[in-house]
């Protein structure tokens, strides 16, 4: 994708005064994080760099991971609201593809952001683990985008592998600086390749317990006293 020519200062200047206080402490925080590790920007800091006062930036967040949070929604709503209308044909394979190609592109601006994090991450299995929680709800809607349904335990589980398969593909786009992302969407095809047989057999190992349910139900007769009581599995 081409990129676009400099801004000058005027035309910066006029861009930022135009975003909200909310934007302007996403995108601080952001330009922090690629130059800092999560664990040492303070709330002071993005508070002075973002020209709100402490008092503003409580209102809107409650901790540096809280803006985090906010900055993955709002790409997770581009993603959404950017859904191509003639891949609604494709497969579920093929949507999921196209749908997370579209999601690095819109991560581009933020790699040296989001190396930091993975890095610190790494460092530490608490935020490891809080970082998963985010991305487990943010795959939650990409699948739906997809048509591949998210209800219940199955569509829970379905939804952290695919926080797995996208963190694998994540390190690939890392350090993959071909215009064209050949290696990243190759690395996506086996990914996903590997995810359409895991849910496969998710899809077999959920159908177990409904097998034997049924296997055993002829043993109960009307009026049996140990008759147990309606389950839904």
């Amino acid at each position: 994708m081409a990129r676009k020519p400099p801004q000058n200062a005027a035309t910066s200047a006029t861009t930022g005064a135009a975003k909200s206080p909310r934007e302007r402490v996403i995108e601080t925080f952001m330009t922090l994080l690629a130059h800092k590790s999560i664990e040492e920007i303070g709330l002071a800091e993005i508070g002075r760099e973002a020209g709100v006062s402490l008092a503003e930036l409580r209102e809107m967040f409650g901790s540096p991971f809280a803006i985090l949070a906010a900055y993955i929604k709002q790409i997770d709503r581009q993603v959404l609201a950017g859904a191509d209308p003639e891949m609604a044909e494709e497969s579920p394979r093929e949507r999921l593809f196209d749908i997370i190609m579209r999601r690095l592109e819109l991560l581009e601006p933020q790699r040296p952001a989001l190396r930091s994090l993975i890095r610190s991450g790494r460092r530490s299995p608490i935020l490891g683990l809080s970082l998963n929680g985010i991305a487990v709800r943010s795959q939650q809607w990409m699948l739906a985008a997809a048509g591949i349904n998210t209800a219940g335990t199955r569509g829970v589980l379905r939804a952290q592998g695919l926080a797995a398969l996208y963190a694998s593909v994540l390190r690939t786009w890392m350090h993959d600086d071909d215009p064209g992302r050949a290696r990243t969407m190759a690395a996506l095809d086996r990914a996903l390749a590997r995810g359409q047989r895991w849910s496969g057999f998710l899809d077999d190992l959920c159908r177990i317990p409904q097998c034997i349910g049924r296997r055993r139900a002829p043993r109960y007769r009307d009026g049996d006293s140990d008759q147990p009581d309606t389950v839904a599995v």
